[in-house]
Order: C-alpha cells, then sequence, then structure tokens
C-alpha cells in the first residue's frame, strides 16, 4: 500500500476474460478526497462523488471482459465515464482506436500510470463532461461506458452528449447495473433514434462475487 498526497490508493490485480490481468491503482477506498485547487467542485463533482472515480466497480469489469472479445476492427471508440480506465487499457493493448474520456481532474494521472504498470504506450484522452460542449472531441463508431446512469439527471445529460458525438451509423454499449434511471435513458436513446437489444448479465465477477445487470447495445 502506497500514500501520495492528499489521499491514500492501493495497488490491485483485475482479471479480464479471456486475456491477461490488468494491473491497477486504485484509491484506498471512497473515504479519500483531495481537492486543494477546487478543481473538482468546478467540475460538477461534490466530495461525496470525488472517490468515485478510483474505485475499481463490478460493472467495468464486466465492460472489460466485453472489450477483450469484442471485434475492434477500424472503428474510433470512446469510452464515456472510463474512470480508472479497464476497458480502455483492454481495447489499447488489442491496439484499438480508442480515446478515453471523464471529467475528474485526477483520471488522467490515473490513467498514465495504469498505462505504466501494464506497459503500454500512451493513451488518447480528453475531457468529457456531459453537460458541456466539447468540439474537439469529434464523432465516434463505437461509444462505450459502464454504470454512467448513478444520477437522476444522467440519462438526459448522456443521451445528449452521445447525440453530438456519435458518428452516423454508431453503435452504444453500456453496461448498467440495474440502476433505476435506465429506462429514462433508454426514452432518450429512443428519441434520439437509437434502436435498443437489452441482454441480461448474470455472471459472477471473476472472484466469484455475485453480479446482476445489463448489457445495453443500441444502435441507429
Amino acid at each position: 500500500m502506497n500514500g501520495t498526497p492528499g489521499y491514500a490508493i492501493k495497488h490491485q490485480t483485475v482479471a479480464v476474460a479471456g486475456g491477461p490481468p490488468l494491473q491497477v491503482r486504485s484509491l484506498l477506498d471512497r473515504q479519500q478526497y483531495y481537492d486543494p485547487h477546487g478543481e473538482a467542485e468546478a467540475a460538477g463533482i461534490f466530495p461525496s462523488c470525488w472517490p468515485l472515480f478510483g474505485q475499481v466497480w463490478p460493472s467495468a469489469q464486466k465492460l472489460a471482459d466485453l472489450m477483450q472479445g469484442w471485434e475492434l476492427g477500424t472503428q474510433r471508440i470512446l469510452e464515456i465515464g472510463c474512470g480508472l480506465g479497464l476497458a480502455s487499457m483492454v481495447i489499447h493493448r488489442r491496439l484499438g482506436n480508442i480515446t478515453a474520456s471523464d471529467r475528474h481532474p485526477l483520471i488522467q494521472p490515473f490513467l498514465q500510470e495504469n498505462l505504466l504498470l501494464n506497459q503500454l504506450p500512451e493513451l488518447k484522452y480528453c475531457i468529457g463532461n456531459w453537460g458541456c460542449r466539447n468540439p474537439t472531441l469529434g464523432e465516434y463508431d463505437l461509444i462505450i461506458g459502464s454504470d454512467v446512469l448513478y444520477e437522476r439527471s444522467h440519462p438526459e445529460q448522456l443521451a445528449q452528449f452521445i447525440l453530438l458525438h456519435a458518428a452516423p451509423a454508431a453503435q452504444i454499449l453500456i453496461i448498467d447495473p440495474n440502476r433505476g434511471n435506465r429506462s429514462a435513458f433508454n426514452r432518450c436513446m429512443a428519441q434520439s433514434g437509437f434502436a435498443l437489444t437489452e441482454t441480461k448479465i448474470d455472471a459472477p465477477l471473476h472472484d466469484g462475487t455475485p453480479y446482476h445487470g445489463r448489457l445495453l447495445h443500441y444502435r441507429r
């Protein structure tokens, strides 16, 4: 266990189905908080939400598993709300064209450290705040995310963000742990012209922890 100024960290080994495990630097627990310059607050991140980016979430593990076997081709891929970037790193080591995005000010340094831990080269990263426009982000053929519907405002915000950054024939893949906001997001996506295929996920995590969720696969 190591310490860093203002917050405590740990290192984990995260299994990936069909691929090598990932070495991950994460926050020690959900009690960490460090925003001396108010950067997180300016991005709309409250103290109670500050440590969420630095946890290894079950749905993020499921998305990483999915990306290990997903056909990547030459698609431009964007991970939204990437957090520690498990899925992005899996795609990156498979030589996929991936851009990771999030709004938390510490995402980039944590991502850089995790790339080093896994002996991976630099990965494209952009600020992706769903409530703000980022014209430099561009459009993507495949947009992926995990557990991104945990606040009531997220369905509309995220659907609008996706509409701005999805290519005309895009696919969207969201791993959702049966959040209550899923239905509202489905409605927003339907209004934006996306058709949905929903698949239950009931297989436990690699350590045997039960998991229940859904793969939301949108196409237009």
